[in-house]
Protein backbone atom coordinates (compact mmCIF):
# COMPACT_ATOMS: atom_id res chain seq x y z
CA UNK A 1 0.00 0.00 0.00
CA UNK A 2 1.34 3.50 -0.98
CA UNK A 3 1.55 6.65 1.15
CA UNK A 4 -1.96 7.80 0.17
CA UNK A 5 -3.20 4.35 1.07
CA UNK A 6 -4.20 3.74 -2.59
CA UNK A 7 -3.18 0.71 -4.55
CA UNK A 8 -3.86 -0.84 -7.97
CA UNK A 9 -4.33 -4.59 -8.01
CA UNK A 10 -4.76 -7.19 -10.74
CA UNK A 11 -6.86 -9.85 -9.08
CA UNK A 12 -7.12 -13.38 -10.40
CA UNK A 13 -10.27 -15.18 -9.56
CA UNK A 14 -9.03 -18.05 -7.36
CA UNK A 15 -10.97 -20.89 -5.84
CA UNK A 16 -12.20 -20.18 -2.33
CA UNK A 17 -13.45 -22.48 0.39
CA UNK A 18 -16.51 -20.83 1.87
CA UNK A 19 -18.49 -21.87 4.96
CA UNK A 20 -22.00 -22.10 3.56
CA UNK A 21 -24.67 -22.15 6.27
CA UNK A 22 -27.73 -22.06 4.00
CA UNK A 23 -26.94 -23.50 0.56
CA UNK A 24 -30.36 -22.66 -0.91
CA UNK A 25 -30.17 -18.97 0.11
CA UNK A 26 -26.60 -18.74 -1.18
CA UNK A 27 -27.60 -20.25 -4.55
CA UNK A 28 -30.60 -17.85 -4.80
CA UNK A 29 -28.42 -14.81 -4.10
CA UNK A 30 -25.80 -15.91 -6.61
CA UNK A 31 -28.52 -16.56 -9.20
CA UNK A 32 -29.90 -13.03 -8.70
CA UNK A 33 -26.40 -11.65 -9.15
CA UNK A 34 -25.87 -13.76 -12.29
CA UNK A 35 -22.87 -15.48 -10.67
CA UNK A 36 -22.09 -19.15 -10.43
CA UNK A 37 -22.49 -20.43 -6.81
CA UNK A 38 -19.52 -22.17 -5.19
CA UNK A 39 -19.68 -25.42 -3.34
CA UNK A 40 -18.17 -26.41 -0.02
CA UNK A 41 -14.85 -27.28 -1.63
CA UNK A 42 -14.65 -23.94 -3.43
CA UNK A 43 -15.51 -25.45 -6.87
CA UNK A 44 -18.34 -23.99 -8.96
CA UNK A 45 -21.55 -25.89 -8.42
CA UNK A 46 -22.71 -25.36 -12.03
CA UNK A 47 -20.31 -25.79 -14.94
CA UNK A 48 -20.44 -23.86 -18.24
CA UNK A 49 -21.22 -20.50 -16.61
CA UNK A 50 -20.92 -17.61 -19.13
CA UNK A 51 -20.36 -14.27 -17.32
CA UNK A 52 -20.93 -12.30 -20.56
CA UNK A 53 -24.51 -13.51 -20.73
CA UNK A 54 -25.24 -12.87 -17.05
CA UNK A 55 -26.93 -16.25 -16.73
CA UNK A 56 -26.16 -19.91 -16.17
CA UNK A 57 -26.15 -21.65 -19.52
CA UNK A 58 -26.16 -25.23 -18.36
CA UNK A 59 -29.57 -25.08 -16.61
CA UNK A 60 -33.04 -25.18 -18.16
CA UNK A 61 -34.78 -21.83 -17.57
CA UNK A 62 -38.06 -23.05 -16.06
CA UNK A 63 -37.19 -25.66 -13.39
CA UNK A 64 -33.44 -25.56 -12.92
CA UNK A 65 -32.27 -28.56 -10.94
CA UNK A 66 -29.06 -28.15 -8.98
CA UNK A 67 -27.47 -31.32 -7.63
CA UNK A 68 -26.98 -31.19 -3.91
CA UNK A 69 -28.90 -27.96 -3.38
CA UNK A 70 -32.45 -28.83 -4.40
CA UNK A 71 -34.63 -26.72 -6.66
CA UNK A 72 -33.66 -23.12 -7.44
CA UNK A 73 -36.64 -20.81 -8.07
CA UNK A 74 -37.18 -19.60 -11.64
CA UNK A 75 -36.05 -16.11 -12.74
CA UNK A 76 -38.16 -13.27 -11.33
CA UNK A 77 -40.13 -11.15 -13.82
CA UNK A 78 -38.94 -7.51 -14.10
CA UNK A 79 -42.24 -6.04 -12.85
CA UNK A 80 -42.01 -7.88 -9.49
CA UNK A 81 -39.73 -6.67 -6.63
CA UNK A 82 -36.54 -8.71 -6.29
CA UNK A 83 -36.16 -10.45 -2.93
CA UNK A 84 -32.51 -10.25 -1.97
CA UNK A 85 -30.92 -12.97 0.15
CA UNK A 86 -28.08 -13.07 2.69
CA UNK A 87 -24.68 -13.53 1.03
CA UNK A 88 -21.92 -15.32 3.02
CA UNK A 89 -18.33 -14.71 2.03
CA UNK A 90 -15.09 -16.03 3.51
CA UNK A 91 -14.35 -13.07 5.81
CA UNK A 92 -17.68 -11.22 5.89
CA UNK A 93 -21.43 -11.51 5.54
CA UNK A 94 -23.77 -9.32 3.45
CA UNK A 95 -27.30 -8.68 4.76
CA UNK A 96 -29.95 -7.48 2.26
CA UNK A 97 -31.77 -4.15 2.70
CA UNK A 98 -35.43 -3.81 3.57
CA UNK A 99 -37.43 -4.80 0.45
CA UNK A 100 -40.10 -2.18 1.19
CA UNK A 101 -37.61 0.67 0.87
CA UNK A 102 -37.20 2.35 -2.53
CA UNK A 103 -34.18 1.31 -4.62
CA UNK A 104 -31.02 3.30 -3.96
CA UNK A 105 -30.54 6.39 -6.14
CA UNK A 106 -27.80 6.39 -8.77
CA UNK A 107 -26.29 9.09 -10.94
CA UNK A 108 -26.50 9.16 -14.73
CA UNK A 109 -24.42 6.44 -16.32
CA UNK A 110 -21.34 7.84 -18.12
CA UNK A 111 -20.62 6.48 -21.61
CA UNK A 112 -18.49 3.33 -21.54
CA UNK A 113 -18.61 3.12 -17.76
CA UNK A 114 -16.48 0.27 -16.27
CA UNK A 115 -15.72 1.92 -12.90
CA UNK A 116 -17.95 2.00 -9.79
CA UNK A 117 -17.83 4.03 -6.62
CA UNK A 118 -18.27 1.96 -3.44
CA UNK A 119 -19.04 3.87 -0.23
CA UNK A 120 -20.06 2.88 3.31
CA UNK A 121 -17.23 0.40 3.77
CA UNK A 122 -16.31 -0.67 7.34
CA UNK A 123 -13.40 1.20 8.91
CA UNK A 124 -11.53 -2.06 9.39
CA UNK A 125 -12.22 -3.15 5.81
CA UNK A 126 -9.20 -4.05 3.65
CA UNK A 127 -8.59 -4.47 -0.03
CA UNK A 128 -8.72 -8.24 0.42
CA UNK A 129 -12.30 -7.98 1.72
CA UNK A 130 -13.28 -5.65 -1.17
CA UNK A 131 -11.85 -8.14 -3.68
CA UNK A 132 -13.59 -10.99 -1.89
CA UNK A 133 -17.00 -9.27 -2.19
CA UNK A 134 -16.79 -7.78 -5.70
CA UNK A 135 -14.76 -10.33 -7.62
CA UNK A 136 -17.94 -12.40 -7.95
CA UNK A 137 -19.24 -9.65 -10.29
CA UNK A 138 -16.39 -10.13 -12.76
CA UNK A 139 -12.70 -9.59 -13.41
CA UNK A 140 -11.32 -6.63 -11.43
CA UNK A 141 -8.63 -4.61 -13.20
CA UNK A 142 -7.85 -1.98 -10.55
CA UNK A 143 -8.86 -0.87 -7.05
CA UNK A 144 -8.19 2.59 -5.63
CA UNK A 145 -8.97 2.66 -1.89
CA UNK A 146 -9.09 5.89 0.06
CA UNK A 147 -8.16 6.42 3.71
CA UNK A 148 -11.82 7.10 4.28
CA UNK A 149 -14.53 4.51 3.92
CA UNK A 150 -14.87 4.42 0.08
CA UNK A 151 -13.02 3.12 -2.95
CA UNK A 152 -13.18 2.94 -6.78
CA UNK A 153 -13.24 -0.40 -8.57
CA UNK A 154 -12.59 -0.79 -12.32
CA UNK A 155 -13.90 -3.94 -14.04
CA UNK A 156 -12.89 -5.53 -17.31
CA UNK A 157 -16.33 -5.22 -19.03
CA UNK A 158 -19.29 -2.85 -18.81
CA UNK A 159 -21.88 -5.48 -17.91
CA UNK A 160 -19.99 -6.25 -14.68
CA UNK A 161 -20.90 -2.77 -13.39
CA UNK A 162 -24.60 -3.75 -13.41
CA UNK A 163 -23.83 -6.78 -11.24
CA UNK A 164 -21.92 -4.61 -8.79
CA UNK A 165 -24.84 -2.16 -8.54
CA UNK A 166 -26.97 -5.08 -7.30
CA UNK A 167 -25.01 -5.01 -4.00
CA UNK A 168 -25.94 -1.36 -3.30
CA UNK A 169 -27.86 -1.13 0.00
CA UNK A 170 -26.45 -4.34 1.54
CA UNK A 171 -25.13 -4.16 5.13
CA UNK A 172 -21.68 -5.71 5.51
CA UNK A 173 -20.34 -7.29 8.69
CA UNK A 174 -16.80 -8.56 9.08
CA UNK A 175 -16.85 -12.05 10.60
CA UNK A 176 -19.19 -12.31 13.58
CA UNK A 177 -18.12 -9.02 15.24
CA UNK A 178 -20.77 -6.41 16.06
CA UNK A 179 -18.27 -3.61 16.54
CA UNK A 180 -19.15 -0.39 14.77
CA UNK A 181 -15.82 -0.33 12.97
CA UNK A 182 -16.51 -3.79 11.54
CA UNK A 183 -19.93 -2.91 10.01
CA UNK A 184 -21.18 -0.61 7.27
CA UNK A 185 -23.85 -0.09 4.60
CA UNK A 186 -22.60 -0.39 1.00
CA UNK A 187 -23.48 2.31 -1.55
CA UNK A 188 -22.50 1.41 -5.13
CA UNK A 189 -22.83 3.99 -7.91
CA UNK A 190 -21.47 4.80 -11.36
CA UNK A 191 -18.16 6.66 -11.44
CA UNK A 192 -16.51 8.79 -14.10
CA UNK A 193 -13.04 7.67 -15.19
CA UNK A 194 -10.74 9.02 -17.88
CA UNK A 195 -9.68 5.54 -18.95
CA UNK A 196 -13.31 4.46 -19.48
CA UNK A 197 -14.11 7.59 -21.51
CA UNK A 198 -10.95 7.20 -23.58
CA UNK A 199 -11.69 3.55 -24.38
CA UNK A 200 -15.29 4.42 -25.23
CA UNK A 201 -14.20 7.23 -27.56
CA UNK A 202 -11.67 4.91 -29.24
CA UNK A 203 -14.39 2.32 -29.74
CA UNK A 204 -16.76 4.94 -31.20
CA UNK A 205 -14.06 6.17 -33.57
CA UNK A 206 -13.39 2.62 -34.67
CA UNK A 207 -17.11 2.06 -35.31
CA UNK A 208 -17.27 5.34 -37.24
CA UNK A 209 -14.29 4.27 -39.35
CA UNK A 210 -15.95 0.94 -40.07
CA UNK A 211 -19.19 2.69 -41.00
CA UNK A 212 -17.36 5.11 -43.32
CA UNK A 213 -15.52 2.22 -44.92
CA UNK A 214 -18.76 0.30 -45.37
CA UNK A 215 -20.47 3.30 -46.94
CA UNK A 216 -17.51 3.94 -49.23
CA UNK A 217 -17.55 0.34 -50.38
CA UNK A 218 -21.32 0.54 -50.94
CA UNK A 219 -20.94 3.76 -52.97
CA UNK A 220 -18.18 2.23 -55.05
CA UNK A 221 -20.34 -0.82 -55.65
CA UNK A 222 -23.37 1.27 -56.65
CA UNK A 223 -21.40 3.77 -58.77
CA UNK A 224 -22.01 3.26 -62.51
CA UNK A 225 -18.95 2.17 -64.48
CA UNK A 226 -17.08 4.91 -66.29
CA UNK A 227 -17.38 4.94 -70.09
CA UNK A 228 -14.51 3.42 -72.04
CA UNK A 229 -11.87 5.93 -73.21
CA UNK A 230 -11.99 7.10 -76.82
CA UNK A 231 -9.03 5.85 -78.86
CA UNK A 232 -6.58 8.31 -80.37
CA UNK A 233 -6.85 9.20 -84.04
CA UNK A 234 -4.91 7.20 -86.58
CA UNK A 235 -5.46 6.07 -90.15
CA UNK A 236 -6.30 2.55 -89.02
CA UNK A 237 -8.80 3.75 -86.37
CA UNK A 238 -10.26 6.19 -88.91
CA UNK A 239 -11.02 3.36 -91.35
CA UNK A 240 -12.65 1.32 -88.55
CA UNK A 241 -14.88 4.26 -87.50
CA UNK A 242 -15.82 4.91 -91.15
CA UNK A 243 -17.03 1.30 -91.48
CA UNK A 244 -18.98 1.54 -88.19
CA UNK A 245 -20.72 4.71 -89.39
CA UNK A 246 -22.22 2.71 -92.26
CA UNK A 247 -23.64 0.12 -89.82
CA UNK A 248 -26.94 1.08 -88.14
CA UNK A 249 -26.24 -0.95 -84.99
CA UNK A 250 -22.81 0.67 -84.37
CA UNK A 251 -23.69 4.16 -85.59
CA UNK A 252 -24.12 5.83 -82.17
CA UNK A 253 -20.75 4.57 -80.89
CA UNK A 254 -18.95 5.67 -84.07
CA UNK A 255 -20.59 9.14 -84.02
CA UNK A 256 -19.42 9.67 -80.43
CA UNK A 257 -15.85 8.80 -81.45
CA UNK A 258 -16.05 11.14 -84.45
CA UNK A 259 -17.35 13.98 -82.27
CA UNK A 260 -14.53 13.47 -79.75
CA UNK A 261 -11.90 13.55 -82.49
CA UNK A 262 -13.27 16.78 -83.96
CA UNK A 263 -13.43 18.44 -80.53
CA UNK A 264 -9.87 17.32 -79.77
CA UNK A 265 -8.65 19.12 -82.90
CA UNK A 266 -7.60 16.10 -84.93
CA UNK A 267 -8.77 17.75 -88.19
CA UNK A 268 -5.86 19.09 -90.27
CA UNK A 269 -4.94 19.36 -93.91
CA UNK A 270 -3.78 15.79 -94.12
CA UNK A 271 -6.89 14.28 -92.46
CA UNK A 272 -9.55 16.71 -93.75
CA UNK A 273 -10.69 14.40 -96.58
CA UNK A 274 -11.12 11.46 -94.23
CA UNK A 275 -13.17 13.54 -91.81
CA UNK A 276 -15.30 14.92 -94.67
CA UNK A 277 -16.11 11.38 -95.85
CA UNK A 278 -17.08 10.37 -92.29
CA UNK A 279 -19.32 13.44 -91.91
CA UNK A 280 -20.90 12.62 -95.28
CA UNK A 281 -21.68 9.05 -94.18
CA UNK A 282 -23.16 10.42 -90.92
CA UNK A 283 -25.38 12.72 -92.99
CA UNK A 284 -26.69 9.72 -94.94
CA UNK A 285 -28.34 8.43 -91.75
CA UNK A 286 -30.74 11.40 -91.67
CA UNK A 287 -33.02 9.74 -94.22
CA UNK A 288 -33.14 6.55 -92.14
CA UNK A 289 -34.09 8.50 -89.02
CA UNK A 290 -36.85 10.36 -90.89
CA UNK A 291 -38.26 7.03 -92.12
CA UNK A 292 -38.21 5.63 -88.57
CA UNK A 293 -40.07 8.68 -87.30
CA UNK A 294 -42.69 8.30 -90.03
CA UNK A 295 -43.17 4.62 -89.11
CA UNK A 296 -43.64 5.51 -85.44
CA UNK A 297 -46.14 8.24 -86.33
CA UNK A 298 -48.08 5.74 -88.42
CA UNK A 299 -48.20 3.32 -85.47
CA UNK A 300 -49.39 6.13 -83.22
CA UNK A 301 -52.19 7.06 -85.65
CA UNK A 302 -53.31 3.42 -85.82
CA UNK A 303 -53.35 3.21 -82.03
CA UNK A 304 -55.41 6.44 -81.85
CA UNK A 305 -57.91 5.02 -84.32
CA UNK A 306 -58.25 1.80 -82.31
CA UNK A 307 -58.75 3.79 -79.11
CA UNK A 308 -61.41 5.95 -80.74
CA UNK A 309 -63.31 2.89 -82.01
CA UNK A 310 -63.16 1.20 -78.61
CA UNK A 311 -64.32 4.40 -76.88
CA UNK A 312 -67.25 4.79 -79.25
CA UNK A 313 -68.26 1.16 -78.58
CA UNK A 314 -68.12 1.76 -74.83
CA UNK A 315 -70.20 4.92 -75.24
CA UNK A 316 -72.88 3.02 -77.18
CA UNK A 317 -73.13 0.46 -74.38
CA UNK A 318 -73.40 3.26 -71.80
CA UNK A 319 -76.25 4.79 -73.82
CA UNK A 320 -78.04 1.45 -73.81
CA UNK A 321 -77.58 1.09 -70.03
CA UNK A 322 -78.88 4.64 -69.44
CA UNK A 323 -81.85 3.87 -71.71
CA UNK A 324 -82.61 0.82 -69.52
CA UNK A 325 -82.57 3.04 -66.40
CA UNK A 326 -84.84 5.63 -68.04
CA UNK A 327 -87.34 3.00 -69.19
CA UNK A 328 -87.35 1.54 -65.67
CA UNK A 329 -88.03 5.05 -64.30
CA UNK A 330 -91.30 5.35 -66.24
CA UNK A 331 -94.43 5.16 -64.17
CA UNK A 332 -95.78 1.86 -65.48
CA UNK A 333 -92.63 0.05 -64.20
CA UNK A 334 -91.57 2.49 -61.45
CA UNK A 335 -94.66 1.92 -59.28
CA UNK A 336 -93.90 -1.78 -58.90
CA UNK A 337 -90.46 -1.25 -57.29
CA UNK A 338 -89.92 -0.76 -53.58
CA UNK A 339 -88.52 2.43 -52.10
CA UNK A 340 -85.03 0.96 -51.64
CA UNK A 341 -85.04 -0.42 -55.18
CA UNK A 342 -86.08 2.97 -56.60
CA UNK A 343 -83.29 4.67 -54.68
CA UNK A 344 -80.69 2.21 -56.00
CA UNK A 345 -81.95 2.58 -59.57
CA UNK A 346 -81.82 6.39 -59.39
CA UNK A 347 -78.26 6.28 -57.95
CA UNK A 348 -77.14 3.84 -60.64
CA UNK A 349 -78.71 5.98 -63.34
CA UNK A 350 -76.94 9.10 -62.07
CA UNK A 351 -73.57 7.33 -61.91
CA UNK A 352 -73.99 5.87 -65.41
CA UNK A 353 -74.94 9.29 -66.83
CA UNK A 354 -71.88 10.93 -65.24
CA UNK A 355 -69.54 8.27 -66.64
CA UNK A 356 -71.22 8.46 -70.03
CA UNK A 357 -70.83 12.26 -70.10
CA UNK A 358 -67.14 11.97 -69.24
CA UNK A 359 -66.56 9.47 -72.05
CA UNK A 360 -68.63 11.56 -74.41
CA UNK A 361 -66.57 14.67 -73.65
CA UNK A 362 -63.39 12.72 -74.26
CA UNK A 363 -64.66 11.43 -77.62
CA UNK A 364 -65.80 14.92 -78.63
CA UNK A 365 -62.36 16.28 -77.74
CA UNK A 366 -60.69 13.67 -79.97
CA UNK A 367 -63.02 14.52 -82.85
CA UNK A 368 -62.45 18.25 -82.33
CA UNK A 369 -58.68 17.72 -82.49
CA UNK A 370 -59.09 15.75 -85.73
CA UNK A 371 -61.26 18.51 -87.23
CA UNK A 372 -58.67 21.11 -86.26
CA UNK A 373 -55.95 19.02 -87.90
CA UNK A 374 -58.09 18.67 -91.03
CA UNK A 375 -58.68 22.43 -91.17
CA UNK A 376 -54.95 23.06 -90.79
CA UNK A 377 -54.28 20.65 -93.66
CA UNK A 378 -56.81 22.51 -95.86
CA UNK A 379 -55.19 25.84 -95.06
CA UNK A 380 -51.79 24.40 -95.86
CA UNK A 381 -53.10 23.05 -99.18
CA UNK A 382 -54.48 26.48 -100.20
CA UNK A 383 -51.22 28.17 -99.29
CA UNK A 384 -49.20 25.50 -101.03
CA UNK A 385 -51.01 26.15 -104.33
CA UNK A 386 -49.92 29.78 -104.13
CA UNK A 387 -46.30 29.07 -103.17
CA UNK A 388 -45.43 26.12 -105.39
CA UNK A 389 -43.43 28.16 -107.86
CA UNK A 390 -41.54 30.04 -105.17
CA UNK A 391 -40.69 26.87 -103.20
CA UNK A 392 -39.45 25.17 -106.37
CA UNK A 393 -37.15 28.09 -107.14
CA UNK A 394 -35.89 28.24 -103.55
CA UNK A 395 -35.19 24.48 -103.49
CA UNK A 396 -33.23 24.77 -106.76
CA UNK A 397 -31.21 27.64 -105.32
CA UNK A 398 -30.42 25.71 -102.15
CA UNK A 399 -29.37 22.65 -104.17
CA UNK A 400 -27.05 24.78 -106.27
CA UNK A 401 -25.56 26.35 -103.13
CA UNK A 402 -24.85 22.91 -101.70
CA UNK A 403 -23.17 21.85 -104.93
CA UNK A 404 -21.04 25.02 -104.91
CA UNK A 405 -20.02 24.36 -101.30
CA UNK A 406 -19.05 20.78 -102.14
CA UNK A 407 -17.00 22.01 -105.13
CA UNK A 408 -15.21 24.52 -102.88
CA UNK A 409 -14.38 21.78 -100.39
CA UNK A 410 -13.02 19.61 -103.19
CA UNK A 411 -10.86 22.53 -104.38
CA UNK A 412 -9.47 22.96 -100.85
CA UNK A 413 -8.76 19.25 -100.63
CA UNK A 414 -6.95 19.25 -103.99
CA UNK A 415 -4.91 22.29 -102.94
CA UNK A 416 -3.90 20.47 -99.77
CA UNK A 417 -2.84 17.45 -101.80
CA UNK A 418 -0.82 19.68 -104.20
CA UNK A 419 0.97 21.28 -101.25
CA UNK A 420 1.76 17.84 -99.81
CA UNK A 421 3.12 16.73 -103.18
CA UNK A 422 5.26 19.86 -103.40
CA UNK A 423 6.65 19.19 -99.93
CA UNK A 424 7.45 15.59 -100.89
CA UNK A 425 9.05 16.86 -104.13
CA UNK A 426 11.26 19.24 -102.14
CA UNK A 427 12.32 16.41 -99.86
CA UNK A 428 13.11 14.31 -102.90
CA UNK A 429 15.37 17.11 -104.27
CA UNK A 430 17.27 17.20 -101.00
CA UNK A 431 17.89 13.48 -100.87
CA UNK A 432 20.33 11.77 -103.25
CA UNK A 433 18.33 8.80 -104.50
CA UNK A 434 19.09 6.82 -107.68
CA UNK A 435 15.36 6.99 -108.75
CA UNK A 436 15.11 10.78 -108.46
CA UNK A 437 14.32 11.42 -112.12
CA UNK A 438 11.50 8.85 -112.21
CA UNK A 439 9.91 10.36 -109.08
CA UNK A 440 10.10 13.83 -110.59
CA UNK A 441 8.35 12.67 -113.75
CA UNK A 442 5.58 11.01 -111.75
CA UNK A 443 5.09 14.12 -109.67
CA UNK A 444 4.95 16.33 -112.75
CA UNK A 445 2.34 14.08 -114.33
CA UNK A 446 0.28 14.14 -111.13
CA UNK A 447 0.50 17.94 -110.97
CA UNK A 448 -0.62 18.28 -114.59
CA UNK A 449 -3.61 16.02 -113.92
CA UNK A 450 -4.51 18.01 -110.80
CA UNK A 451 -4.27 21.32 -112.69
CA UNK A 452 -6.57 20.03 -115.45
CA UNK A 453 -9.09 18.84 -112.85
CA UNK A 454 -8.93 22.20 -111.11
CA UNK A 455 -9.67 24.00 -114.39
CA UNK A 456 -12.69 21.76 -114.98
CA UNK A 457 -13.96 22.41 -111.46
CA UNK A 458 -13.58 26.16 -111.90
CA UNK A 459 -15.55 26.05 -115.15
CA UNK A 460 -18.35 24.10 -113.44
CA UNK A 461 -18.34 26.61 -110.60
CA UNK A 462 -18.77 29.52 -113.04
CA UNK A 463 -21.64 27.73 -114.79
CA UNK A 464 -23.42 27.14 -111.46
CA UNK A 465 -23.06 30.80 -110.51
CA UNK A 466 -24.61 31.82 -113.85
CA UNK A 467 -27.52 29.47 -113.21
CA UNK A 468 -27.99 30.97 -109.75
CA UNK A 469 -28.23 34.48 -111.22
CA UNK A 470 -30.83 33.31 -113.73
CA UNK A 471 -32.89 31.68 -110.99
CA UNK A 472 -32.79 34.87 -108.91
CA UNK A 473 -34.07 36.90 -111.90
CA UNK A 474 -36.88 34.39 -112.42
CA UNK A 475 -37.80 34.63 -108.75
CA UNK A 476 -38.09 38.43 -108.94
CA UNK A 477 -40.38 38.16 -111.99
CA UNK A 478 -42.62 35.65 -110.21
CA UNK A 479 -42.89 37.95 -107.17
CA UNK A 480 -43.97 40.84 -109.39
CA UNK A 481 -46.62 38.65 -111.04
CA UNK A 482 -47.95 37.61 -107.62
CA UNK A 483 -48.24 41.25 -106.52
CA UNK A 484 -50.22 42.09 -109.66
CA UNK A 485 -52.54 39.14 -109.03
CA UNK A 486 -53.17 40.30 -105.44
CA UNK A 487 -54.06 43.80 -106.63
CA UNK A 488 -56.51 42.40 -109.21
CA UNK A 489 -58.17 40.24 -106.56
CA UNK A 490 -58.64 43.23 -104.25
CA UNK A 491 -60.27 45.26 -107.05
CA UNK A 492 -62.64 42.39 -107.88
CA UNK A 493 -63.74 41.98 -104.26
CA UNK A 494 -64.41 45.72 -103.89
CA UNK A 495 -66.56 45.69 -107.03
CA UNK A 496 -68.51 42.66 -105.84
CA UNK A 497 -69.22 44.31 -102.48
CA UNK A 498 -70.52 47.46 -104.19
CA UNK A 499 -72.81 45.49 -106.49
CA UNK A 500 -74.16 43.43 -103.61
CA UNK A 501 -74.95 46.60 -101.64
CA UNK A 502 -76.91 48.04 -104.56
CA UNK A 503 -78.90 44.96 -105.59
CA UNK A 504 -79.48 42.82 -102.47
CA UNK A 505 -81.89 44.94 -100.39
CA UNK A 506 -84.25 42.02 -99.65
CA UNK A 507 -81.30 40.05 -98.23
CA UNK A 508 -80.62 42.85 -95.74
CA UNK A 509 -84.20 42.69 -94.57
CA UNK A 510 -83.93 38.96 -94.14
CA UNK A 511 -80.74 39.40 -92.14
CA UNK A 512 -82.37 42.04 -89.95
CA UNK A 513 -85.21 39.66 -89.15
CA UNK A 514 -82.84 36.76 -88.45
CA UNK A 515 -82.91 35.55 -84.79
CA UNK A 516 -79.12 34.79 -84.89
CA UNK A 517 -77.54 38.22 -84.49
CA UNK A 518 -73.78 37.47 -84.59
CA UNK A 519 -71.25 34.88 -85.55
CA UNK A 520 -70.71 34.04 -81.88
CA UNK A 521 -74.39 33.11 -81.50
CA UNK A 522 -74.16 30.99 -84.65
CA UNK A 523 -71.22 29.11 -83.12
CA UNK A 524 -73.16 28.62 -79.89
CA UNK A 525 -76.14 27.25 -81.86
CA UNK A 526 -73.87 24.74 -83.62
CA UNK A 527 -72.18 23.59 -80.38
CA UNK A 528 -75.51 23.27 -78.52
CA UNK A 529 -77.01 21.35 -81.46
CA UNK A 530 -74.16 18.80 -81.46
CA UNK A 531 -74.37 18.49 -77.66
CA UNK A 532 -78.15 17.86 -77.65
CA UNK A 533 -77.88 15.54 -80.65
CA UNK A 534 -75.67 13.26 -78.52
CA UNK A 535 -78.25 13.46 -75.68
CA UNK A 536 -81.48 12.27 -77.34
CA UNK A 537 -83.45 12.45 -74.07
CA UNK A 538 -82.63 16.13 -73.64
CA UNK A 539 -80.62 18.08 -71.07
CA UNK A 540 -81.29 20.85 -68.57
CA UNK A 541 -80.09 24.40 -69.18
CA UNK A 542 -77.60 24.10 -66.27
CA UNK A 543 -76.04 20.97 -67.81
CA UNK A 544 -75.74 22.71 -71.22
CA UNK A 545 -74.16 25.82 -69.66
CA UNK A 546 -71.71 23.72 -67.61
CA UNK A 547 -70.53 22.14 -70.88
CA UNK A 548 -70.26 25.56 -72.59
CA UNK A 549 -68.35 27.04 -69.63
CA UNK A 550 -65.56 24.56 -70.28
CA UNK A 551 -65.06 26.26 -73.66
CA UNK A 552 -65.65 29.87 -72.50
CA UNK A 553 -66.13 31.07 -68.90
CA UNK A 554 -67.93 34.27 -70.03
CA UNK A 555 -71.06 32.48 -71.33
CA UNK A 556 -74.17 33.41 -69.32
CA UNK A 557 -77.13 31.07 -68.68
CA UNK A 558 -79.76 33.73 -69.46
CA UNK A 559 -78.17 34.52 -72.85
CA UNK A 560 -78.11 30.84 -73.80
CA UNK A 561 -81.73 30.34 -72.75
CA UNK A 562 -82.93 33.44 -74.66
CA UNK A 563 -81.06 32.29 -77.78
CA UNK A 564 -82.62 28.81 -77.60
CA UNK A 565 -86.10 30.23 -77.01
CA UNK A 566 -85.73 32.40 -80.12
CA UNK A 567 -84.99 29.33 -82.28
CA UNK A 568 -88.29 27.50 -81.85
CA UNK A 569 -87.82 25.26 -84.93
CA UNK A 570 -84.34 24.12 -83.71
CA UNK A 571 -84.80 23.65 -79.94
CA UNK A 572 -87.85 22.57 -77.94
CA UNK A 573 -88.38 22.70 -74.16
CA UNK A 574 -90.25 19.82 -72.47
CA UNK A 575 -91.25 18.94 -68.92
CA UNK A 576 -90.12 15.52 -67.68
CA UNK A 577 -90.61 13.67 -64.40
CA UNK A 578 -93.40 13.42 -61.86
CA UNK A 579 -93.99 15.41 -58.68
CA UNK A 580 -90.78 16.48 -56.96
CA UNK A 581 -88.63 15.14 -59.83
CA UNK A 582 -90.26 17.50 -62.37
CA UNK A 583 -87.58 19.01 -64.60
CA UNK A 584 -87.38 21.24 -67.71
CA UNK A 585 -85.27 19.76 -70.50
CA UNK A 586 -84.25 21.14 -73.86
CA UNK A 587 -84.23 18.86 -76.90
CA UNK A 588 -82.91 19.23 -80.43
CA UNK A 589 -85.73 19.26 -83.02
CA UNK A 590 -83.84 20.66 -86.03
CA UNK A 591 -84.68 17.74 -88.31
CA UNK A 592 -88.41 18.18 -87.66
CA UNK A 593 -88.19 21.98 -87.89
CA UNK A 594 -86.51 21.69 -91.31
CA UNK A 595 -89.67 20.07 -92.72
CA UNK A 596 -91.93 22.73 -91.16
CA UNK A 597 -89.91 25.68 -92.48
Amino acid sequence: MQADNTRTLNVDSAAMTLPVSDPTAWATAMNNLGMAPLGIAGQPILPEFDPALGMMTGIPPITPMMPGLGIVPPPIPPDMPVVKEIIHCKSCTLFPPNPNLPPPATRERPPGCKTVFVGGLPENGTEQIIVEVFEQCGEIIAIRKSKKNFCHIRFAEEYMVDKALYLSGYRIRLGSSTDKKDTGRLHVDFAQARDDLYEWECKQRMLAREERHRRRMEEERMRPPSPPPVVHYSDHECSIVAEKLKDDSKFSEAVQTLLTWIERGEVNRRSANHFYSMIQSANSHVRRLVNEKAAHEKEMEEAKEKFKQALSGILIQFEQIVAVYHSASKQKAWDHFTKAQRKNISVWCKQAEEIRNIHNDELMGIRREEEMEMSDDEIEETTETKETEESALVSQAEALKEENDSLRWQLDAYRNEVELLKQEQGKAHREDDPNKEQQLKLLQQALQGMQQHLLKVQEEYKKKEAELDRIKDDKLQVEKLLENLHEKQENCTSRLCASSQESDHPLEKAIIGNPVKSEREALLVGIISTFLHVHPFGASIEYICSYLNRLDNKICTSDVESLMSRLQHTFRQEMTGVGASLEKRWKFCGFEGLKLT
